[in-house]
């Protein structure tokens, strides 16, 4: 049986993308390193699901810890590594920057390195749209994306770099995706789609950063999985963005919010933050091109279905931080 590893794997991205290849019948392990950024609850949760299945075997590991990584690689025999471990978060980079360029950037050359050392030709990397940051829309992967506006982003364009250089080098096929504010089930609870569904439904005020005009290309995890999964055909080296290819204002989605959970959302409007960006918007043109792929799910029925998960999950999520 084909056997991938996938690092994040208890991760809000990564763990979707393993259910798609469990579900395709490929063998995965999962690492991750369990950290404590976001509530750990909530990752236990996303592994003890993948654990049901047969295919599925998980390892508590750190992709900065080169020596065990290579024990991984020396026991067992990969057909491609899909690097979802990561730092998230943009303005939590602007507070710890260090552990941003020692995770996305250094751990991401140590799984580089044992590919090459392993020859294992496919290495997926996921990327991130905020490095478009001052680019018209909408973003296309040709832009020249120089000038990060946060450690995060930075980190990230230091992992495409180096992720050139090995395939430059040692012809290793290389796909990176850029995602595009990525939400759904199971989410984030750093990020507005859970964080608004939670404080809707306890009667909480929503913290709004800006005014609310702000625009983002909503993806649905599920969507953003499959075209992650399709990344692993062989392309050399391409850079592909996964977006929603339709943004709407974040005020718009606080509205569907409001129409899924019966709940007026008492909103609190706070200053914009200098690191994030108005708007996201993904030209999808090459991930149709390359991939065959592009989104299945609209924004109004991904925010039903995420308020429909919270609700039937409702008794151990009042209990996540957020």
């Amino acid at each position: 049986m084909e056997k991938i590893l996938v690092t994040g794997a208890a991760g809000f991205i990564g763990s979707k993308i393993c259910e798609e290849l469990l579900n395709r019948d490929i063998e995965v392990l999962g690492i991750d390193n369990l950290n404590s950024y976001y509530d750990v609850a909530l990752k236990k949760w996303r592994v003890d699901r993948l654990k049901e299945y047969r295919g599925f075997k998980f390892y508590p590991l750190d992709i900065e810890n080169f020596a065990a990584l290579e024990i991984i690689f020396s026991d067992h025999k990969f057909s491609a590594v899909i690097n979802e471990a990561a730092r998230a978060g943009v303005r939590y980079s602007m507070v710890n920057p260090f552990v941003y360029m020692t995770t996305n950037a250094d751990g991401t050359l140590n799984l580089l390195e044992l590919c090459r050392r392993k020859e294992i030709e496919k290495f997926i990397l996921a990327s991130t749209s905020s490095l478009y940051a001052g680019q018209e829309m909408p973003f296309k992967e040709e832009l020249p994306v120089n000038t990060p506006i946060s450690p995060y982003a930075a980190s990230k364009k230091s992992a495409e770099m180096m992720a050139y250089s090995y395939h430059n080098l040692y012809d290793l096929d290389i796909t990176i995706f850029r995602y595009f504010t990525v939400y759904g089930p199971a989410g984030r609870p750093d990020m507005s789609i859970f964080r608004f569904i939670k404080w809707c439904l306890e009667g909480k005020q929503l913290e709004i950063f800006g005014d609310g005009t702000q625009k983002r290309d909503f993806t649905f995890v599920d969507d953003v999985a499959k075209g992650t999964v399709a990344g692993l055909k062989k392309v050399g080296y391409e850079v592909i963005n996964l977006g929603n290819n339709k943004p709407n204002e974040l005020k718009y989605a606080i509205k569907l919010i409001e129409k899924f959970t019966e709940k007026k959302a008492d909103l609190n409007y706070k200053e914009f933050h200098k690191a994030d960006m108005m708007a996201t918007w993904a030209n999808i043109e090459k991930a149709k091109r390359l991939l065959d792929w592009e989104p299945e799910i609209s924004l109004e029925e991904g925010i039903e279905e995420t308020v429909k998960w919270t609700l039937d999950n409702r008794n151990w999520l009042q209990h996540i931080k957020v």
